[in-house]
Parts: C-alpha cells; structure tokens; sequence
C-alpha cells in the first residue's frame, strides 16, 4: 500500500470514530477550518523551493549529538524531512514510510534527516516506535523551520481544540509559541541548492518516497 493510501485509510477511520480513535465528532470541522486557513494564507508558495540555496544547520539528534547539514552535504545529497512531532499518526506513517525507502535513499549516496520542534526525549520516542535508523533531529522553536519559510502559529481556536485533547505542544518542545512546521520534504544538492520541495499545508497528504529517487539518482556520489 502506497503512503497516501495509508494515510486515507487512517483518517477515514479516524473520522468514522473507529476504535481505538474514538474522536469526538465535532473536532474535525475545527481541524479542517485550520488546514483551510493555512492553505489560503499562501505560506506554502512561499517556502523555500526548488532553486533556493538552502539554510545551513546544526541541530542535535535524539541523543544530543550535533548534527551539522554542511557536514552530511559534503557527503553527498540530502534528504531532509519536516514533521510536526511524534503525537502526529500522519506524521508516524510518514516516518515509517521513509524508513522502508532507506534503502534505496542511501542507495544512491544520500542522507536522510527529519526534524521536529520536539525536545530530544521525544525524538528518541519517534525514533523507537517507527523503528528507525536515520536521524531525528530537535529544531528548538521552529528556528530552522522558519528559515525554510514553513513555521506557523495555530489558530486560536486551534490551540483550544489541542489543549481539549490533551495535545499540549510546549510540553513537547519546551516552547510556548504554539507554531509548527508545514510539513515539507526537501532534497539538497551537495553544492547547498535546493533540487526538490514539496510542502502541503494538508498534513494528510504526504508525498511518496519514491518521488524522490529520480532526483537523487541525478546527484548520486554511490
């Protein structure tokens, strides 16, 4: 099953208030005024896109090791991955689906990276419930994120609908700002430049991994 089929799949059940979701109805017309309003506003169209020079980077990985973007560029190309945190299932598959496409990512002499606003005790979350084997770095207060153009503040009435389910995000990343990261996948050229973009405002919607590799086949140092 493809990632988007994966993710329709969820959010249909998740809708419906299948177990164990069991969401309460009325929550999904505040979520999608949201996504609604993000995607009206225009910010993805003015992130960081394909032809851009890339923001340079060093954040800590899960284990408070620094990792720095010139250092894995010299390396080959890089594949990063902005996501909204370990208490997002969209953003869960997505990890998991990244994960099963290492293979054929490192194939080609890439690296792969993806970072979230959270502090580094729930990037190690990430990291063991998808199992994975590439890094999850901490972006503290979504610096990195605005850099590419993609961080926002909830709505209001947003954050009232989070606090309501308990989904307390300045306990996930240590920042009261309320702001998140448009999810968004990038793939840098060794040189710094931005080869591939996608960002969607529809966290439900992801791109396939796959649509990564002919660019990255481009770049290959393998």
């Amino acid at each position: 099953m493809s990632l988007q089929a994966t993710l329709d799949a969820f959010k249909a059940d998740f809708r419906a208030g299948k177990p164990p979701y069991n969401a309460p109805s009325d929550i999904h017309p505040i979520m999608e005024r949201a996504t609604a309003e993000l995607i009206a506003s225009g910010q993805a169209g003015r992130a960081a896109k394909a032809g851009d020079r890339a923001p340079v980077f060093v954040l800590n990985d899960a284990y408070g090791k620094p990792v720095s973007s010139q250092e894995l560029l010299a390396k080959g190309p890089l594949v990063i991955s902005f996501y909204r945190g370990v208490w997002c299932p969209y953003c869960n598959f997505e990890l998991q689906a990244l994960e099963a496409a290492l293979p054929a990512i490192r194939a080609t002499g890439a690296n792969l990276v993806a970072i979230s606003p959270q502090i580094a005790v729930n990037s190690l979350k990430s990291l063991r419930t998808n199992r994975l084997t590439f890094p999850i770095l901490s972006d503290a207060h979504n610096d990195i994120a605005a850099a590419f153009g993609i961080r926002y503040a909830l709505p209001h009435y947003l954050v009232e609908l989070y606090k309501r389910l308990k989904n307390h995000l300045p306990a996930f990343n240590d920042d009261d700002s309320w702001t998140l990261p448009i999810p968004a996948r990038y793939v840098i050229a060794p040189d710094g430049n931005i080869v591939y973009a996608e960002v969607n405002p529809d966290y439900t919607q992801r791109p396939e991994p796959e649509d990564l590799l002919p660019v990255l086949k481009q770049y290959s140092v393998a």
